[in-house]
């Protein structure tokens, strides 16, 4: 079956998005990042058509976090064709709701939270894709230090779920941080995941006398990117983000997984599950392509020297 298969078959699918805490106008078409934009053009490519042969039913969590087992509840009781669950949290509370809607989700330590017992072979109704790997999360921290020597106390801000998550598997990274002479320290988000949340983290970084932070790809802090770029700034912090449009809206650097990419691979996952196949049966995406990417004025206001080995591994530099 090609591309236009969605449409030849007279049927209208349904699927229901369900972000935890961007507003659901934000995550249209119209107004997507680069993510959003490859999984709505990889759609269409694939024949689905929103307002003809597709219906998407987007909802949002607001930041609240004990209002997501709610939610998913009742968008389960809808009934739609695949369910679009981002982040680990909500991909679990999908998960309790239904054995037999097909939830294609982006998450992290798939395995370790009972989301999927395999990655090849996820059994069940759940598949999608899995993020942040201990071997990312060190990579990140090794490109900062490179770009930033003289931190030697740098925060992670996190979820404090994803926090207690990454302290269970033993730190994952934090015997080499030891070796850098880099003590991590915890900067833990609570729920409501709003700007006074964020400015909190922000007053406790600074009387922890950080000097300098990584940002998890928490969908939450991919939603307030830009007021995390501003608190950074205000407080002359040096800070490493997974998205390389952090680096766009004046972030230090950046590391992490080509969002377009993951778009595109949730669209391909959806178009096989609309097509018959069963999540049990496909393998969870884990990302293969990375970029790095450096705002040269930025390292400048701060005061730093970007070093050429730092400068020769980039794939994107702003001036």
């Amino acid at each position: 079956m090609g591309p236009a298969h969605a449409q030849q078959n007279g049927k209208v699918y349904r699927i229901a998005i369900v972000d935890p805490a961007l507003p659901a106008a934000e995550f249209t078409d119209a107004k997507s990042h680069a993510g959003w934009k490859a999984f709505y053009d990889e759609l269409r490519r694939l024949g689905y058509i929103e307002g003809q042969n597709l219906l998407i039913e987007r909802y949002s969590g607001e930041g609240r976090a004990f209002h997501y087992p709610d939610l998913a509840r009742d968008v389960v009781h809808r009934n739609p064709d695949v369910i679009f669950a981002i982040t680990t949290e909500l991909t679990l509370d999908f998960k309790a709701a239904t054995t037999t809607i097909p939830i294609v989700g982006v998450f992290s330590y798939p395995i370790e939270t009972g989301i999927v017992p395999s990655l090849a072979h996820p059994g069940g109704n759940v598949t999608g894709a899995a993020y942040e790997a201990s071997h990312l999360w060190l990579k990140r921290l090794e490109v900062f230090h490179e770009m930033v020597p003289q931190a030697i106390r740098v925060g992670y801000l996190t979820r404090r779920e994803l926090r207690e998550t990454w302290e269970a598997q033993g730190r994952p990274g934090d015997e080499v941080a030891r070796k850098m002479g880099v003590s991590v320290i915890a900067a833990s988000l609570d729920h409501p995941m709003d700007e006074a949340a964020y400015r909190r983290v922000f007053v406790g970084l600074t009387q922890d006398h950080a000097d300098g932070f990584m940002v998890h790809e928490d969908e939450e802090n991919l939603t307030n990117h830009k007021l995390i770029v501003e608190l950074a700034e205000k407080n002359s912090l040096p800070a490493i983000y997974p998205w390389k449009m952090a680096v766009d809206d004046g972030g230090l650097m950046s590391y992490g997984t080509d969002l377009s990419a993951l778009g595109r691979s949730i669209a391909d996952t959806m178009d096989q599950i609309l097509k018959g196949r069963k999540p049990s049966d496909i393998p969870v995406f884990q990302p293969t392509k990375f970029e790095l990417a450096i705002n040269l004025k930025t390292a400048k206001a701060l005061g730093l020297t970007v070093p050429w080995t730092v400068l020769t591994l980039a794939d994107k530099v702003i001036e």
